[in-house]
């Protein structure tokens, strides 16, 4: 499953001083469809082998969203290098298609046993490239 996304709308929680998303709203979204993704497309025993954590957000905001505003919120995996995994999101005005969040994270895959940097396997490499 190459790519997944999700669409959401904009509530009063979401809201900073300014009336916008707040910035951690959107950490926490692009944490969400991330996780979310990873469990549409793995197994559980995958799931109970392997575990991601963030090493690095890389995040820029290029319009707001307010109250009421749908946002469609997508992912894919740009690359797999060792136990690293770049993912992409990308978050977007529904209704205009507006780019309102880009993000490039990079996770590193640990064993869920041992909490040690573990080599993304080509079999879930191999999942996250299919359409």
């Amino acid at each position: 499953m190459r790519h997944y996304s999700e669409t959401l709308e904009v509530c009063q929680d979401d809201l900073d001083e300014l009336d916008h998303v707040n910035n951690v709203r959107y950490v926490q979204w692009i944490q969400d469809i991330s996780k979310n993704h990873w469990f549409a497309a793995t197994t559980e025993q995958m799931r109970q082998t392997m575990i991601w954590v963030v090493k690095n957000h890389n995040i820029s905001y290029h319009q707001p969203a307010i109250l009421g505003d749908v946002v469609s919120v997508q992912t894919h995996i740009q690359e797999n290098k060792g136990p690293l995994s770049i993912r992409i999101v990308e978050i977007r005005n529904n209704k205009t298609g507006q780019l309102l969040v880009s993000a490039s994270t990079e996770w590193c895959l640990l064993d869920a046993t041992t909490f040690r940097p573990k080599r993304v396997p080509e079999s879930v490499t191999a999942l996250f490239q299919k359409e």
